[in-house]
């Protein structure tokens, strides 16, 4: 399915100055061959621009994600935000008024729109983009009907790969959650959609979004916990799991259903500790919609089914081998 880059603001926010997709995030692993292995494993085209690996999803003209090599652990480098042209002068004086650290660009970053310093030590930035979060609930794949006495199911040596649509929201591991969510909301315009007291923490964008396209989970400091990419089907989450493992990525969690969120997910494990979801039919925010949030218990906002979670599944690993 192509998801168009719209521009245009739509009018029911016309007046909600706020970040409308997370537009894409960086950060540097030991070795680029081991990301190249793993991301086309997972279904996804890998770029090469000089030093940089760009992550696109198949026919995607969005880089969603770029990985640069760097001695040590894997470490989140920065976050970059998107808005609609009229919003950033707004966004902007909000910023200064509220005091936010400006910084300069890092040296993996570009000159254009403006750097702040998250509460939490990394830089972000604020640019003027094309909208790249959907704006309608991700469209499901419908099976075609088989005729009778035929199976339902592909024999395995036919199944096609899973090609993931589009990311959908990222987990970052967070020292100060309640801290991070005043800098999300105040400065960048974000809205909590659910949380489980500073455990675990889900925002939206106003403009029409998953029901997450930032998540953070409690840790000892910062750094990036997954990514999560679209996919078509539950059989598509299925399949990536079984792709991963003929990879040889036979380490992971899944497949399981969660609460907050309601997506069907396999998460496969990176050679760096951290990992990459197959999440399909998770929940949807419209711009027009206020969401109510909830603050729930630990037992009822982390998955309703699935297999027992990983002993180390939220270690942060950045600041383990830092």
């Amino acid at each position: 399915m192509a998801i168009e880059l719209r521009t245009r603001k739509d009018p029911y926010r016309a007046a909600v100055h706020g970040v409308h997709s997370l537009d894409g995030i960086v950060f540097t692993v030991p070795d680029l061959d081991d990301a190249v292995r793993f991301y086309e494993a997972f279904g996804l085209e890998t770029k090469r621009v000089g030093d940089r690996l760009d992550l696109h999803t198949l026919g995607h003209p969005h880089a969603w994600a770029s990985v640069h090599a760097a001695p040590g652990p894997k470490k989140l480098q920065y976050l970059r935000f998107g808005c609609f042209a009229e919003d950033f002068d707004a966004i902007a004086a909000r910023i200064e008024t509220l005091g936010v650290e400006r910084c300069a660009p890092p040296p993996l970053g570009s000159g254009e729109g403006l750097w702040v310093k998250h509460p939490d030590g990394f830089p972000v930035q604020v640019v003027v983009a094309a909208k790249s979060t959907p704006d309608l609930r991700s469209e499901k794949q419908v099976e075609p009907p088989v005729p009778l006495g035929t199976g339902a199911s592909l024999a395995r040596s036919r199944i096609p790969k899973v090609r993931p649509r589009r990311l959908s929201h990222v987990l970052l591991h967070c020292p100060d959650v309640s801290r991070a969510i005043h800098f999300y909301e105040d400065a960048l315009g974000l809205r909590l959609t659910d949380r489980s007291a500073d455990l675990v923490v889900f925002m939206h964008g106003v403009h029409g979004s998953d029901h997450h396209l930032i998540a953070m989970a409690k840790s000892d400091g910062p750094g990036l916990h997954h990514l999560s990419w679209d996919v078509a089907s539950i059989d598509e989450v299925g399949r990536g799991m079984e792709q991963m493992y003929a990879a040889g990525f036979t380490r992971g969690w899944g497949v399981g259903r969660h609460v907050l969120g309601s997506n069907y997910f396999y998460y496969a494990r990176d050679p760096w500790g951290s990992y990459s979801e197959f999440s399909f039919d998770i929940d949807y925010v419209p711009g027009d919609f206020e969401w109510r949030s909830g603050d729930h218990p630990p037992e009822d906002s982390f998955y309703a089914w699935g297999p027992a979670v990983p002993e180390d599944f939220i270690t942060n690993f950045e600041i383990r081998n830092g």
